[in-house]
């Protein structure tokens, strides 16, 4: 009997895969900037999520 990989498992080795490839071949400089980048994104994506989600106050 074989173990299945499981489904998260697989899914981080995709992204894994999927990042090498856009990386390979850049320079240091360039993988930095191309990190700056996604982080500067999630963290916009970040904020905008909390602005949306941000209870409104009520009085009672």
């Amino acid at each position: 009997m074989t173990n299945r990989e499981p489904e998260c498992v697989a899914l981080k080795r995709r992204g894994a895969a999927r990042i090498y490839q856009q990386l390979a071949g850049k320079s240091r400089a360039e993988q930095l900037a191309f990190w700056q980048k996604r982080n500067q994104g999630m963290r916009e994506r970040q904020e905008a999520r909390l602005r949306n989600e941000s209870p409104t106050e009520t009085s009672a």
